[in-house]
């Protein structure tokens, strides 16, 4: 894994592997709440891809790759690129995946092929114990790269601080 950032994405492929660990390829073992907001956060993701377009995608932070599984049942993809910095979360994406030839899992920060789209769902969320100006640059350096890795479009996600008291996290 060769990044800017390689200390702090060591430090969240660990948090990561933890939570496979934990709960298995699950939305849990990614650290959703559940199933039902993990989709709800695919559709909003999704709302890039025009309907009736078969196109590539590059997932960057795909875990176990389930949103390779939300896409082959609503959309026309041609080729996936899941690409994670933990090893344990590729391996369970390869092993769950082992069946479907357009998609492909790398571990990695970075994209190695440009696609139409690129999404980045949570991996803006473990900050851990970053302060402001890591966080900042670890997020502007990881838009850079959806950026240039894409020819249409992409879409990430970010936690706000308008949530629920008791749902907040430190480390989040």
């Amino acid at each position: 894994m060769q990044s800017a950032n390689f200390d702090l994405l060591k430090e969240i492929s660990c948090y990561y592997a933890d939570k496979l660990a934990q709960h298995g390829a699950t939305p849990r073992g990614v650290d959703w709440n559940s199933e039902e907001s993990q989709i709800v956060r695919f559709e909003q993701l999704c709302k890039i891809m025009h309907d009736t377009q078969v196109f590539s995608l590059t997932d960057i932070g795909c875990g176990y790759g389930a949103l390779f599984d939300f896409l082959v049942a609503k959309r026309s993809l041609s080729s996936y690129l899941g690409v994670d910095i933990s090893e344990d979360m590729i391996h369970a994406a390869r092993q769950h995946h082992s069946g479907h030839s357009q998609a492909q899992f790398i571990v990695a920060a970075d994209p190695t092929t440009i696609s139409d789209y690129a999404v980045a769902s949570g991996i803006f969320n473990v900050r851990l114990n970053r302060n402001d100006v890591e966080w900042l640059d670890y997020i502007q350096s990881t838009l850079d790269v959806l950026h240039r890795t894409s020819r249409y479009g992409f879409a990430f996600n970010c936690l706000t601080s308008y949530s629920d008291e008791d749902k907040k996290r430190a480390y989040l």
